[in-house]
């Protein structure tokens, strides 16, 4: 069994920042009051619930968070007014967003000020997208693919600008960029908030999937970045499995194929990855 590893499987900068942030609070000698994190700080239940160990509590809503707490901001973002409902319960917070995350709403609300309407190629219940749409004061349009794209009803007046979830297909954001030029019949600002990292990790993920038999994705199920890894590896034609840990692995299936790829999403540990790594070798 050869099992080929890609090199861009694992943290990002955004998550390995978040988690750094994370990390320094909780080696303060003198912090004040509990740790929350808002909502999962990076999507990988196995990171969350290593920090739940040591003592840090997720809330998922501002009003769940008792005054004199510290709030991390996760890397994803939040919508503008938790943070301002949070200062103002006299909460101290820890801005984990990812500067990517970061500038993509910055440049949303630049637009925005001049009036257009954004449309935004994203997951409607994701919390990045959530934050993205709070800068989007002149209105906003959200949709996860072409079809759903096509399905809008856009009134012909306003100015249009377009933008997309960090962690989104490129190819994708491609193809919606050239539906939207047909369809509005006129020139619209296209932000670039697309993740380098992202485009990079998918790049490769779809180079690796042309050299083995097999590819194994390893990351949060309920990781954004790491589920579109698994498509575009499948819309690639490659055969395909997403898994969390190593003990989700069909290890009898595995055993049939010579050589097998191996990536993950953007929030996964490397001591997971390299778990996985290890079982697949022993095959």
């Amino acid at each position: 069994m050869e099992i080929m590893r890609a090199e861009t499987a694992g943290f990002c900068m955004g998550v390995d920042l978040a988690l750094r942030k994370l990390e320094a609070l909780l080696t303060e000698t003198k912090r004040h009051g509990t740790i929350h994190t808002l909502g999962p700080i990076i999507h990988n239940p196995q990171v969350m619930a290593e920090y739940a160990s040591r003592g840090v509590l997720r809330a998922d809503n501002p009003e769940d968070v008792l005054p004199g707490s510290t709030v991390v901001i996760r890397a994803h973002g939040v919508p503008r007014n938790v943070c301002d409902s949070l200062k103002a319960k006299g909460i101290r917070l820890v801005d984990a967003t990812c500067p990517r995350v970061r500038t993509a709403q910055k440049l949303i609300a630049k637009q925005a000020e001049k009036g257009r309407i954004l449309l935004l190629f994203g997951e409607e219940d994701h919390p990045e997208v959530k934050g993205l749409l709070s800068h989007a004061s002149a209105g906003a349009y959200v949709f996860d693919s072409p079809e759903r794209l096509a399905g809008l009803d856009l009134p012909s007046g306003p100015e249009y600008f377009l933008a997309a979830q960090t962690t989104q297909d490129r190819q994708e954001f491609e193809i919606i960029q050239e539906m939207l030029k047909e369809r509005l019949k006129r020139d619209f600002p296209v932000l670039s908030t697309i993740c380098d990292a992202t485009m990079n990790r998918q790049k490769e993920a779809i180079e690796l999937a042309g050299l083995v038999d097999y590819m194994v994705v390893v990351g949060g199920f309920e990781s954004g970045n790491t589920r579109r890894l698994a498509q575009v590896v499948r819309s690639a034609g490659a055969s395909c499995v997403h898994v969390e840990t190593a003990d989700q692995l069909l290890l009898d299936e595995l055993r049939t194929f010579g050589k097998i790829g191996l990536t993950a999403g953007a929030s996964t540990p490397k001591k997971i990855i390299d778990h996985v790594h290890t079982v697949l070798a022993s095959l």
